[in-house]
């Protein structure tokens, strides 16, 4: 650091004749500018600016994870307002098993952007991973309800949040919060969960779900919801979709963001002719026949997870009386219709 120090200075004193040649007729006050403002330039940059960008080997890439956490500390310390570098350093610290470091790097950052549902997630998740036994505390679940209060569809946020109950006895909370994943969910992953679901009820005293054979009604054809979802054909003809892509058909109350029956499929399916159900319902307390009125629409996930993102497809939500009599027509890639 000496040299570049050492440079800084003579650069600072030439600066400072040349500016202050005019005045060499005041040979005090020449000589009084010539030393002063090289000492307080200097003594100004120590104190607010950074000394060590001076030196070359302060600013190259970092080598390796743990040169990454550094130069990020030093970084956060300079300036410790920066949101995603408090995000990036928790992460990077449970890399490390660094955990309760972790954890108060997730809370600096959870406490700079509380309308950041995702990272208080996150910092609630810290909180758990810093515990021995791994457990959520008080402050950890008073955040996950807090997310859920405000956006019920945060998958993760209530996966972690019925841990946390299962976690404290609240047995039945635990079933009741897991049971509108077991809708977004496929295959083995939904069969886990109902699995967790069912042991939950169990602990609370109250009966398993009923197997998905006997939740089928064979009159559903007949009473559910028929739905037909196809694509735009001029928007088929103009984009390359990934046949495997996710295809959620759901069904939801106008105004409230979790479904009541929800069926996925995959792009390769469509057209979809299908009937949505009391069986397609997440939670079995409150069935799709239960309700007057609906909001129907698909969507093609861009992640796969029934969250919606900004990049998914949507089609034009239609909004149906029931019973009804009538198909439901959903369209996705159609131009939105002028008024």
């Amino acid at each position: 650091m000496g040299p570049y120090l050492v440079l800084a200075t003579l650069l600072a004193l030439v600066a400072t004749v040349v500016l202050a040649w005019p005045l060499r007729g005041s040979r005090a006050l020449f000589a009084g500018l010539v030393v002063a403002i090289p000492v307080m330039a200097l003594s100004l940059y120590q104190l607010v600016g950074t000394p060590a960008g001076l030196d070359p080997a302060q600013r190259r890439a970092p080598e390796t994870l743990e040169e990454a956490i550094t130069q990020l500390q030093a970084d956060l310390e300079r300036d410790p307002r920066q949101v995603e570098g408090w995000r990036l350093l928790g992460r990077a610290l449970q890399q490390q098993e660094r955990m309760v470091e972790a954890r108060d790097a997730f809370a600096r950052a959870a406490r700079l952007d509380p309308e950041d549902l995702g990272l208080q997630t996150e910092y609630a998740e810290s909180r758990s991973r810093a515990d021995a036994q791994r457990r959520f505390d008080d402050e950890a679940v008073e955040v996950l309800e807090h997310v859920l209060g405000l956006d019920p569809t945060q998958q993760r946020a209530r996966l972690f949040l019925g841990i946390a109950y299962r976690q404290a006895g609240r047995n039945a909370e635990a079933a009741s919060t897991w049971e509108p994943l077991l809708a977004t969910l496929g295959g083995d992953a939904a069969a886990g969960l109902r699995a967790q679901v069912d042991d939950a009820r169990a602990s609370a005293g109250l009966d398993p779900l009923p197997p998905m054979a006997q939740r089928e009604d064979p009159t559903a054809a007949d009473d559910g919801l028929h739905v037909r979802v196809a694509l735009d054909p001029e928007f088929a003809a103009r984009v390359r979709l990934d046949p495997a892509a996710v295809v959620f058909v759901i069904a939801r109350s106008p105004g409230v963001p979790m479904p009541v029956a929800a069926q996925r499929h995959t792009v390769a399916d469509l057209p979809l002719d299908i009937v949505l159900g009391d069986a397609d319902s997440p939670m079995p307390t409150q069935p799709l026949s239960a309700l007057p009125e609906v909001e129907v629409l698909a969507r093609i996930s861009s992640s796969g997870s029934a969250t919606p993102q900004e990049a998914d497809l949507s089609s034009a939500p239609v909004r149906v009386r029931l019973p009804a009599t009538d198909a439901v027509e959903l369209v996705l890639g159609a131009a939105p219709r002028g008024r």
